[in-house]
């Protein structure tokens, strides 16, 4: 087999077997086949395509290029959530809790954030002493346990993923949907979970703008997953406006610790509620969505998924007096307004340039040896929908250096559109597809 006739067989349109697939896979990762002729099959693919077949036969041979974790230990059905990505994007430390308080074990590797904000993992990181560096096996027994434990992810994790998403990067091949859908349920099936719920974001602060283009992402990474054996849902989400009111590290955790004492936004709850009700579903918990929400509010009523939540903490070596006394986070020494410039109603948010704005704070990564500055970001105190009057507040910006907060300030108030017409916001959730 010569990996000359594969990109020949795929620049005239032809299909790949799975021994194609993977001889083709295995050897770049092995640097047995060169980066230029791995580019030109990309470039083919994305002339092309890949049928549902051959999408399915790359993710596995990435899946299992490295390790793959075996969780067969843990008792029960593992649920996970994955997000494609977003601004103000703290679901799973709400949802993990309420799901691991009803028993569902979460089992979640989690990745640190490159770009806006930072990750789950370092949010996580803003409880001194929290550590995501654990090894299988306390992993493992921290799921059996108590239900709920998240670690980093290892570079023994897919790592035919990472290397052909370095050379997509560079070679203008990123933006094919079954590349896209392959390169993370790729890292998904590798983790081990039975359960996996996809948060699909689309729109200005999501890699997907439109709906259309989200959905067609969400059916085929389901396909994947559930050719791959695993029962696999996909939320489609709004991402036209930030997640909640929070953006930025520390802030976005205290936002959680609202929610899980019931003060969540109306946006994020109906995210959380939406995915772990498929968790729950997914693991067999509950039989319909209905009960799973009943069961789901309870947990916040009651006050488990807090308790739950500080147990996790102080599981990973953080400090849990944080959860009930978050004032003892650190706090960023400058804060500015941006305020609303006319009278009327707020009727967009470019997303996008919200995410950079706090990447301008210090809040996010540029590059993987960036260092984030967890105190700063922007607490929003009004969204789409909102009417304002001029000189009102509309965001508040936390932040260290006095120039990047004017900078910051500029660009935020650029990225907010005032019109003269009232405006409905969009639902939060804007489908869901349980087949494909």
């Amino acid at each position: 087999m010569r990996m000359y006739d594969l990109i020949m067989k795929k620049k005239h349109g032809g299909t790949l077997t799975d021994t194609e697939i993977r001889f083709l896979v295995n050897g770049y990762t092995k640097d047995e086949i060169p980066d230029y002729q791995m580019s030109a099959f990309l470039m083919a693919v994305c002339f092309h395509g890949m049928n549902e077949a051959e999408t399915l036969s790359l993710t596995m041979a990435m899946a299992e290029s490295g390790e793959l974790l075996d969780l067969s230990a843990i008792h029960g059905k593992k649920a996970d959530k994955h997000s494609t990505g977003g601004v103000g994007d703290k679901t799973s430390l709400i949802l993990g809790p309420m799901v691991a308080s009803l028993g569902v074990p979460v089992a979640k590797m989690s990745g640190r954030g490159l770009g806006h904000t930072g990750g789950t993992i370092d949010k996580l990181e803003s409880f001194p002493g929290f550590s995501v560096s654990i090894s299988n096996q306390t992993f493992i027994d921290n799921v059996n346990r108590m239900k709920l434990a998240i670690m980093g992810q290892t570079a023994d994790l897919a790592p035919a993923d990472k290397k052909l998403y370095a050379l997509r990067d560079v070679t203008a091949t990123v933006d094919q949907l079954s590349l896209i859908a392959g390169s993370i349920m790729s890292k998904k099936l590798a983790a081990g979970a039975d359960v996996i719920v996809l948060d699909v974001k689309a729109g200005s602060g999501a890699f997907m703008k439109t709906y259309e283009d989200a959905r067609a992402l969400a059916e085929t990474m389901v396909k994947i997953g559930n050719g791959a054996g695993r029962k696999t849902y996909a939320v489609i989400s709004d991402m036209n406006q930030p997640l909640g009111y929070a953006v930025g590290n520390i802030l976005e955790v205290k936002e959680a610790i609202e929610a899980l004492n019931g003060r969540a936004p109306e946006d994020l709850s109906d995210a959380c509620m939406a995915l772990a009700s498929y968790m729950l579903l997914g693991a067999g918990r509950v039989k319909e969505i209905a009960e799973a929400r009943e069961l789901l509010a309870e947990t916040i009523r009651s006050g488990k998924a807090l308790t739950k939540f500080a147990e996790f903490v102080k599981a990973q070596g953080g400090d849990e007096r944080f959860v009930y006394e978050p004032d003892r986070f650190s706090k960023a020494s400058l804060t500015g307004e941006v305020k609303a410039q006319t009278d009327g109603f707020i009727s967009a948010m470019n997303t996008e340039e919200i995410g950079l704005t706090s990447l301008l704070l210090g809040g996010g990564r540029e590059t993987k040896e960036s260092e984030i500055d967890l105190t700063v970001g922007i607490v929003f105190k009004k969204k789409i929908g909102a009417k304002v009057q001029k000189g009102d507040t509309i965001a508040v910006l936390h932040a260290n250096d006095r120039e990047k907060l004017s900078a910051a300030a500029s660009r935020l108030q650029k990225a907010i559109t005032i019109g003269q017409t009232p405006v409905t916001p969009i639902p939060h959730i804007l489908g869901v597809v349980e087949q494909a």
